[in-house]
């Protein structure tokens, strides 16, 4: 379990993010059309994946708003934001924010991606939406980069998650 805080006070994820160098899990997410994706539908190409409790909070609309800025530059990578809100919450903010270079994917039909990968939030006021974390896999779907947030409050160093790519 990751010991990580909400504004200094402590609050645990389920596990802890997958390591460095293994093939990442399958996941079955709702895409914006109320459609299911997979890992699966992304083969041969690489992933980022932007996880976070919600995109109605500050941080976590600058995490998605910085990854659309920069997804445009990578290639052969898509960029996958990822929280249990709702497919309909995640298109309106995009909507209104004109993002379109990342995909927004909900786990909130059974948050089985984030039992899955360790980051389900278990206790605080954030229990049960997911901890703020960065993925970032090859084009063969291994994990080559991690990064758990350890003050929810913060955000992700885009730059270090990024980097693997180059």
């Amino acid at each position: 379990m990751a010991n990580i805080t909400l504004k200094n006070n402590p609050i645990t994820t389920s596990g802890n993010l997958p390591t460095v160098g293994v093939q990442a899990k399958n996941f079955s997410l709702i895409g914006k059309d109320l459609d299911e994706v997979t890992l699966d539908d992304f083969q041969g190409q690489r992933i980022v994946m932007n996880i976070f409790p919600s995109v109605d909070t500050g941080i976590c609309a600058i995490s998605v708003r910085t990854f659309n800025e920069k997804a445009a530059e990578l290639t052969n990578t898509k960029v996958l934001c990822i929280s249990r809100d709702l497919p309909f919450a995640q298109n309106r903010f995009c909507g209104d924010e004109n993002i379109d270079n990342v995909l927004t994917l909900s786990d909130f039909a059974n948050g089985s991606f984030g039992k899955d990968y360790g980051l389900t939030i278990i206790d605080g006021i954030l229990a049960n939406l997911h901890s703020r974390c960065i993925v970032v896999l090859d084009e063969s779907h291994k994990i080559i980069y991690t990064e758990q947030v350890s003050e929810i409050t913060s955000e992700p160093d885009y730059e270090k998650a990024l980097a693997v790519l180059y």
